[in-house]
């Protein structure tokens, strides 16, 4: 079985592969001082508690954060006795090379979700990330990354707007009633919420003015399924694209040392 590792500057994933389905799926907010022995008492514990049995053989780490990636390899060598593939590292391979400028590097999960997103709907495409940034990738017809946009996150806007004004409380992103605000919670939800629509909404119709091309648009991450209330953007969300995308690359690179 895959042990398949996602982590954001937010929370972290683990997902376990059995071979046809993800068998359970847990989240854990993300700490760089979190050591490999707690991640193991954290991770037994709830396969414990839920019954799931799964021996552990394989291991693939995505990350965003590289000071975490250390004691997530000690996790993996340690009690899953496997050295894990960590993507965007040497000895991880794409199925399809990002094409960039040469010395840029690029993030993990946007090239996990490039590989997850060509897998599902081919190329053409601009997959939107609602994470701690709101990021945008861009897939080529061949699957390769070719850039993107990165934007503040939503939930890290809202926090910039509460510290940088005093007089503005700290509010929860939801779909406001109506645009016009008729008090300071509702008048910062509809700036945000519809604000970011527009954001959304203008960077893709940017992008596919520059490519010249009609692109599919797909959404993930854990704010996409509320924007999608607000626009007919998107042509599919989806909530485990990431994960999809690291077992398509463990897959690859099996492929690759058994041929």
């Amino acid at each position: 079985m895959l042990l398949a590792i996602d982590c954001g500057n937010t929370n972290t994933v683990f997902s376990i592969w059995d071979g046809s389905r993800f068998a359970a799926t847990w989240r854990i907010a993300t700490d760089h001082k979190r050591t490999a022995d707690e991640y193991f008492v954290w991770l037994s514990s709830l396969m414990m508690l839920t019954k799931t049995e799964a021996q552990i053989t394989e291991a693939i780490i995505s990350s965003t954060v590289p000071r975490v990636v250390f004691n997530l390899r000690i996790l993996c060598n340690r009690y899953f006795d496997c050295r894990p593939l960590v993507v965007g590292k040497p000895g991880c391979e794409l199925p399809v090379a990002p094409r960039v400028d040469q010395g840029t590097t690029v993030g993990p999960d946007r090239l996990v979700n490039t590989v997850a997103g060509f897998d599902r709907h081919g190329g053409d495409l601009v997959v939107v990330d609602f994470g701690t940034a709101t990021t945008f990738d861009v897939v080529d017809l061949d699957g390769a990354y070719i850039g993107g946009v990165i934007a503040p996150g939503v939930n890290l806007s809202l926090e910039a707007l509460h510290m940088a004004a005093a007089a503005l409380p700290h509010v929860d992103v939801t779909r406001p009633a109506s645009a016009i605000g008729t008090n300071t919670v509702a008048c910062m939800q509809s700036g945000v919420y519809w604000g970011y629509i527009g954001l959304v909404e203008g960077i893709v119709r940017q992008i596919r003015a520059e490519r010249e091309r009609p692109m599919k648009v797909i959404a993930t991450g854990g704010l996409a399924p509320l924007f999608q209330q607000g626009t007919e953007l998107f042509d599919s969300v989806e909530d485990d694209l990431t994960m999809h995308g690291l077992v398509l690359i463990h897959r690859y690179n099996k492929e690759l040392e058994t041929a």
